[in-house]
């Protein structure tokens, strides 16, 4: 007799068969059941991946032996990922500060955060050597003077928009689908990218299109979306559409790119965590940040060669370090990354 055969008390199991789809694939994100879950479907990771593109509901570490080389990461060592994202960069830092290392990863993305964690904890880091936090990497010092810590041996941070992010148009980060305005990190706090541009004047609007995106278009764009009532991305394309007449989608993505800067505050952010970052390093501790922006990697030099002028950094990188070739076709989302270290 089978003993594994349920008994006449207990239910049969039913299987649920997945939805069926008029289609052949999932028209809408929230039943795409393969990008939701990405790590059930390794080998459709794997063939996405080998054709040069970043598998939907997933992230690519971008520059991870660069990285990694920059931080001389060693067992025991403890440390801030201060833009956990997916975890890819903070899965192979754990793997190098092990025995004895701790992590804590801080990330303002309360939707992507928990799978993060999830992820992690399913490949072996338990509470002893990993922590995240539900927090902007420029509350550094609260982070850690909550937890009676003076001082790390190494900060990294990943900064800009996750592809997790980007590839949910619930999200309202990209253009290429329709989704609500949002554009938040943290859709908790603060306000979306509809009510930022319903507040705006045409001055401002410029002047963030400028600082924020290099838009050579800036004016007579802020003229067309400043004060206006939007409610989807849709609706921001067709009015940057009729501004510019943008064919190539480049005046879209510089948009969406000014926007999403202004209504996270992120340049703000970055200005908070260099001026304070480097007091929390131990003596030869690392400091390594990747940006994405010209604005950004603009203000991580100029910080690094100033605390280097103040004494605090004995070393900084000396160029700018960039994909490789290899990285750049496999993924092509690292084109515009630029690393650079400073060591305390």
């Amino acid at each position: 007799m089978n003993s594994d055969a349920p008994s006449a008390d207990e239910p049969v199991p039913v299987h649920v068969r997945r939805k069926r789809y008029s289609g052949k694939n999932p028209r809408k994100f929230s039943e795409k059941y393969k990008e939701l879950n990405p790590e059930l479907y390794p080998e459709i990771l794997q063939k996405v991946a080998a054709s040069g593109k970043t598998p939907a509901g997933t992230h690519i570490p971008v520059l991870m032996e660069e990285s990694l080389a920059a931080l001389q990461l060693a067992p025991g060592m403890t440390g801030i990922d201060g833009t956990l994202g997916f975890g890819g960069h903070a899965r192979e830092i754990l793997s190098r500060i092990l025995p004895g290392g701790k992590l804590i990863g801080l990330d303002v993305d309360p939707i992507e955060q928990p799978k993060t964690i999830e992820r992690l904890r399913q490949a072996g880091f338990g509470e002893d050597c990993f922590e995240a936090v539900l927090s902007n990497y420029a509350g550094i010092g609260k982070v850690l003077g909550q937890r009676g810590i003076s001082g790390v041996d190494f900060i990294f941070a990943d900064l800009g928009c996750s592809s997790m992010q980007i590839d949910d148009p619930r999200r309202g980060f990209t253009f290429k689908t329709t989704g609500p305005l949002d554009m938040r990190m943290n859709p908790q706090r603060g306000i979306s990218a509809a009510e930022f541009l319903q507040r705006c004047t045409v001055e401002e609007l410029a002047e963030i299109l400028r600082e924020n995106a290099d838009e050579p278009h800036a004016d007579r764009i802020a003229s067309f979306l400043a004060g206006k009532s939007l409610q989807t991305t849709t609706d921001l394309v067709q009015l940057v559409d009729a501004a510019a007449h943008d064919a190539s989608g480049d005046t879209t993505r510089r948009v969406f790119q000014a926007l999403r800067i202004a209504v996270n505050e992120e340049f703000s952010a970055l200005d908070a965590f260099l001026r304070t970052a480097p007091h929390f390093l131990k003596p030869g501790g690392r400091l390594v940040i990747l940006t994405f922006h010209s604005g950004e990697d603009r203000r991580v030099k100029k910080a690094f060669q100033q605390w280097q002028r103040d004494g605090i950094f004995r070393e900084i990188s000396e160029e700018v370090i960039t994909a490789g070739a290899e990285e750049r076709r496999a993924n092509p989302r690292s084109i515009p990354a630029k690393l650079r270290w400073a060591r305390a």
